[in-house]
């Protein structure tokens, strides 16, 4: 077979080939905070009105909208950042898209070559400093190589197992001109199943478990597998958890075998597994955990079998006697065939059975339960989370996007919050805070026909507050609610049950109190207080009518009487 044809050759300057290669990769935002070695690439923007320029005011809130504008697209989002203070800011950004898998292409301009050699101002190596959080780290050193460069890194940040890469991009090499190539894109085809001989093995061990327990996870997420994995379960009749970490909406929360998600309380986790035989994870992080705890989640009975297109999940901290890396809704699609095709009727009637066993303790039920317990609490000032977040997700529409970084005011959010499609809900996959309020901003832009509520921990905020600025700049429909509790109260919580100290040093947020209301407006962005749960609702509804940005400062509780 004769090798496709090379793309003519094309005189150009290396600051538009970069730019026009990345529109041909199909990035049409190019999120950034430019300093003097980008200009550049802003010199060469008016050559590309159709790609859009989305000014971050800091380095993390840059990485941090381009991972939620890969997150809401599944497509490729590429940023820029300066030099190595810019990718330093940036790194925690980074850490969150890497534990997501966001494909992102991650630029910083670096010194001219040569001149970097006398150490000048803001220099440092930029491929070390990057290299801990992504697929692939490389700086360009000749024009000639660039095409090569970004061609290959959209491919690796878009290949599963996805994620971020990064490219240095020297002065030199962004002004320098000449005769290139620019190559086209390449897309490495991962949708991939398993051999017939191993799917028939997964059934029939399924079919012969006493008791088989799912973990749906991020991929069935990404990969746009609610059927498919709600099949699964209806076929076996198993109750169906969410993993620990809640990276997004990974399984519908109304359908009869959804059972909530397993939290990060070894204890519980273990307590939650011990009546089932075998464990299938779906797509999932293996019982990823927090703080230690000497109980092991797995009980020594429980079974491990995986499906994942994350190979180094495979394994990783449990023996899994058959381990698939594979596309979670290719292999779901066969499985579920095959299931259907040998389980007999008996199995069938049994699987109904089970089903309507789960319906007095499933997901459902139990948020039937808890809304009445929280109903007790509506009055109480500060205002109890547990309020905050029935009335928010009782309130919002049903096409609305959540985004959650409330930690502990948002703790029982999956209780009440309807996942009705994959797009419906963006987590903290990494645990490292400082992504929702500008991860918000690039979600709005992916899914624009979509309002965006945030639900953030005023700690939390005050880690990208300056997002708020991008968000009204470009008057997206997000309204952000800040649950103010005035404090760190995770950390008095773990303190508290960890080393029975209540002399809380460094966890309060008061004296001065932060004035959010005032801080967004002083952001172009309209804002409200609320203090009583009774007016939650309104505010919420009058938000989101609003079509444009808005945030409600929330006062709820702290737990320990402040």
């Amino acid at each position: 077979m004769d090798r496709a044809p090379s793309t003519p050759r094309t005189n150009i300057t290396g600051r538009s080939a970069f730019l026009r290669m990345l529109m041909d990769e199909g990035v049409d935002h190019l999120f950034g905070n430019p300093g003097t070695t980008e200009l550049p690439v802003m010199d060469a923007l008016v050559e590309y009105p159709e790609l859009k320029y989305v000014l971050g005011l800091q380095e993390s809130l840059v990485v941090a909208m381009a991972d939620g504008y890969a997150r809401a697209t599944n497509r490729l989002a590429a940023c820029n950042v300066h030099v190595a203070p810019g990718l330093g800011n940036a790194m925690g950004s980074l850490y969150n898209a890497k534990f997501y898998g966001s494909p992102l292409i991650v630029t910083a301009g670096q010194h001219e070559q040569g001149h970097g050699l006398t150490e000048p101002l803001l220099y440092d190596p930029l491929v070390p400093i990057a290299q801990p959080m992504v697929k692939w780290a490389t700086e360009v050193t000749r024009l000639a190589d660039l095409p090569r460069i970004l061609r290959r890194a959209a491919k690796i940040a878009t290949t599963p197992p996805t994620g971020p890469v990064f490219i240095s991009l020297p002065g030199d090499i962004l002004d320098d001109e000449g005769e290139l190539d620019l190559g086209r894109p390449t897309r490495v085809d991962a949708v991939t199943r398993p051999s017939d001989d191993t799917i028939r093995r997964m059934a029939a061990a399924l079919l012969q478990a006493r008791s088989p327990v799912l973990v749906a996870g991020h991929e069935i997420s990404t990969r746009d597998a609610f059927a498919e994995a709600a099949t699964l379960a209806e076929l076996l009749g198993a109750p169906v958890y969410q993993q620990t970490v809640a990276y997004g909406a990974h399984f519908p929360s109304e359908h009869p075998a959804y059972m909530g998600e397993l939290t990060r309380a070894q204890a519980k986790v273990r307590a939650a597994l011990e009546p089932h035989d075998l464990l299938l994870c779906v797509g999932a992080d293996v019982l990823r955990m927090s703080v230690h705890s000497p109980i092991d989640p797995l009980p020594e009975h429980t079974r491990v079998m995986q499906i994942s297109e994350r190979d180094w999940e495979l394994g990783k901290n449990y023996h899994a006697e058959i381990a698939v890396k594979a596309d979670v809704k290719e292999t779901l699609r066969a499985l579920n065939a095959e299931l259907a095709r040998v389980r007999s009727v008996e199995r069938a009637a049994q699987s109904s059975q089970r089903l309507q066993e789960l319906a007095s303790r499933n997901w459902s039920a139990r948020r039937t339960r808890l809304s009445d317990e929280v109903q007790a609490a509506a009055g109480a000032v500060p205002i109890d989370p547990r309020c905050l977040v029935r009335a928010l997700s009782d309130t919002i529409p049903r096409d609305a996007v959540v985004v959650d970084e409330g930690l502990t005011s948002s703790f029982s959010l999956l209780s009440f919050l309807r996942y009705r499609d994959p797009k419906s809900f963006f987590g903290l996959a990494s645990g490292g805070i400082g992504f929702a309020v500008p991860g918000a901003v690039g979600i709005s832009l992916g899914l624009p026909s979509r309002p965006v509520v945030a639900l953030i921990g005023d700690g939390s905020a005050m880690y990208s507050i300056q997002a708020l600025w991008t968000a009204a700049h470009l008057k997206r429909p997000i309204t952000y609610v800040i649950a103010n509790n005035s404090s760190y109260r995770i950390l008095k919580e773990r303190q508290v049950a960890r080393r029975g100290n209540q002399a809380f040093y460094g966890m309060d947020i008061r004296e001065p109190a932060i004035d959010f209301v005032a801080l967004a407006q002083s952001m172009g962005v309209r804002a409200t207080r609320v203090t009583r749960s009774a007016d939650i609702a309104d505010a919420i509804q009058a938000g989101i009518a609003s079509g444009t940005t808005n945030l409600i400062d929330v006062g709820v509780s702290d737990g320990f009487g402040r």
